[in-house]
């Protein structure tokens, strides 16, 4: 019934990826879990694991990055009619019952397209992963203005503004975790494999939020220990604004209807 894509690049298998499949194997609606490396080179892979029926290591001829990664577990989801497809990264901290658990909860409301729980650090504090659609000033505000300039419109764009006890249908989720029916993201025609990494997840969240319930739902709660690369990369800086500048090309950058559609419904649901 679900099959798991987690997309790898020089990972830590010790400790973070091998803890994280050992506990993804104790899900009980699990058909697959896809490991898809895109590092260099394969030869730190412990092959000790790939001894699981369950588990589908594939190593990258290049590094597609991470949508274009993730599509080829997907369309195996699509092509054996897979019901769920759950896309997540490998620093994320799980537990089998509770995937299960978010399972049932898509199987009773077959409205859903989308689902992710509520995130947080390794310290606790919440990580704000469901947000309004951004505008460029949302997205390069908060990297290159003052915290302070930014400050009330960042928690606007965060949702801080709504109640996080409760469920939102949010139209951008994280890619960090986006339990998906495969139905949906079908026919959203899976990740736009133009972006490298980044804007990836807020084109498909927007585009399954058209005709699907996209769920931030605080009933679960993972721990996240997210790594901001761009923060602290220069190269990965100049990916993140690479591929943001195609997500507004493709969208528009003063003017997109449907952002602005997306983000008035969701503050008369939550407003009045």
């Amino acid at each position: 019934m679900l099959n798991i894509s987690i997309v790898l690049y020089n990972p830590n298998w010790e400790q973070e990826v091998l803890p994280l499949v050992k506990e993804l194997l104790q899900v009980q609606c699990l058909h697959k879990i896809y490991l898809l490396d895109n590092s260099e080179s394969r030869e730190v892979y412990p092959k000790s694991v790939i001894k699981d029926p369950k588990l589908r290591y594939m190593h990258m001829p290049s590094n597609l990055g991470y949508g274009k990664a993730h599509n080829v577990a997907l369309r195996e989801s699509a092509y054996y009619e897979t019901k769920y497809h759950l896309v997540m990264n490998s620093d994320i901290r799980v537990k089998a019952a509770d995937i299960d658990a978010m399972v049932t909860f898509m199987e009773a409301n077959p409205q859903v397209g989308q689902l992710m729980p509520k995130v947080v650090n390794p310290d606790g504090t919440q990580q704000y992963l469901a947000k309004r659609l951004p505008s460029p000033l949302d997205v390069f505000g908060r990297r290159f203005l003052p915290a302070s300039l930014i400050a009330k419109r960042n928690k606007r764009y965060e949702l801080r503004d709504l109640d996080l006890t409760r469920p939102i249908n949010a139209p951008y989720l994280s890619g960090c975790f986006m339990l998906l029916r495969t139905q949906a993201v079908v026919e959203a025609g899976l990740f736009d494999e133009r972006y490298f990494m980044y804007p990836e997840d807020i084109d498909l969240t927007r585009t399954i939020h058209r005709n699907w319930l996209t769920l931030y739902y605080p009933e679960w709660t993972f721990v996240h220990a997210h790594a901001r690369a761009s923060y602290n990369n220069k190269h990965m800086l100049r990916i993140h604004i690479r591929n943001m500048c195609r997500y507004f090309n493709k969208y528009g950058w003063l003017f997109d209807p449907e952002r602005r559609r997306f983000n008035q419904s969701l503050d008369r649901r939550n407003y009045n």
